[in-house]
């Protein structure tokens, strides 16, 4: 593995411990990550919110492209999380190709209990859900559209699958059971 990929990847040393628990919440925009890790930071103390979109924009201000720098402060980020002691939920769209190797590593890496989530939400399901959010004037359809990748799987890590169906309050309280106890 090259030095470049190596940095997106993490150190090959073990992450947190057996009581913190990693989860990973992908899929695209408008498709509930983001609302379902306010739920279960709602629910559960210790919880540590990893959002891309903060990374990434916020915090770093680069596109969403290979080898962007967002993909290593994620995975840092996580990971200093983890070793404190805390929970972490890492939610983004997390374009399979591009954050895959980190978020492999990542729960490779977690002593602790690690689930990944990926949300199964049809396009124009998005757009409505986007339309309602305080920050729909950001971008629109034509941004998403782009952004789309429909249901994309990272090879090699083990995602259950969030259908359309499921409430954001439901889909918080699938991940918390299957996760184990968190500090309530």
């Amino acid at each position: 593995m090259s030095s470049r990929s190596r940095a997106h990847a993490g150190p090959m040393t073990g992450v947190g411990s057996a009581g913190t628990r990693l989860m990973i919440l992908r899929g695209n925009s408008g498709s509930g990550k983001t609302t379902i890790a306010i739920r279960l930071r709602a629910l559960a103390t210790d919880l540590v919110i990893v959002s891309q979109d903060v990374v990434r924009r916020e915090i770093l201000g680069t596109r969403d492209v290979a080898d962007n720098p967002s993909i290593g402060l994620i995975g840092l980020v996580a990971r200093y999380a983890l070793d404190r002691g805390g929970n972490v939920v890492v939610e983004g769209i997390l374009h399979a190709p591009r954050y895959g190797a980190m978020l492999r590593s990542l729960v490779a890496d977690h002593q602790g209990v690690s689930r990944a989530y990926v949300m199964d939400v049809p396009f124009e399901e998005t757009l409505r859900r986007h339309a309602t959010k305080c920050t729909a004037d950001e971008f629109g359809e034509a941004e998403m559209r782009a952004w789309w990748h429909g249901l994309q799987l990272v090879d090699g890590l083990a995602e259950s699958v969030i259908k359309v169906e499921t409430s954001a309050d439901a889909a918080a309280a699938r991940v918390l059971s299957e996760c184990g106890p968190l500090l309530l």
